[in-house]
C-alpha cells in the first residue's frame, strides 16, 4: 500500500505563486512516476505534470513555462511550483504515483486563485 499526503494549497491572488508538495509513504519502489492532476467541479480530472524517478518530466501544454515539477527521491516527495497563477487555475490538485504498475491518489488540496 502507498499513501500520499499533499500540502501547500490555499488562496492566492492572480499573478501570484504557490508551492505544493506531496509525500509518499509505504512500499515505494525505487522506479516510479509521480505527478499532479487537477479537477474542477463538473469536469474531468486533467494532467498537470509528471516526473519519473530518473527526473524525466512531462507537462500539460497549456501549463508549460508557468508550472515546474520536481522531486526528492530520498524523501519520496514531489513538488509543484506554480507561477503566474490565473483564476482558471483554480481547482483541487491531486498528487499521483504509479508504483509497480498501480495508481495511487492523494486526498487533494484546494488551490483558489482570486482577488
Amino acid at each position: 500500500q502507498v499513501q500520499l499526503v499533499e500540502s501547500g494549497g490555499g488562496l492566492v491572488q492572480p499573478g501570484g505563486s504557490l508551492n505544493l508538495s506531496c509525500a509518499a509513504s509505504g512500499s515505494i519502489f525505487s522506479i516510479n512516476t509521480m505527478g499532479w492532476y487537477r479537477q474542477v467541479p463538473g469536469k474531468q480530472r486533467e494532467l498537470v505534470a509528471t516526473i519519473t524517478s530518473g527526473g524525466g518530466t512531462s507537462y500539460a501544454d497549456s501549463l508549460k513555462g508557468r508550472f515546474t515539477i520536481s522531486r526528492d527521491n530520498t524523501k519520496n516527495t514531489v513538488y509543484l511550483r506554480m507561477n503566474g497563477l490565473k483564476p482558471e487555475d483554480t481547482a483541487v490538485y491531486y498528487c499521483w504515483i504509479n508504483n509497480r504498475g498501480r495508481n495511487y491518489w492523494g486526498q487533494g488540496t484546494q488551490v483558489t486563485v482570486s482577488s
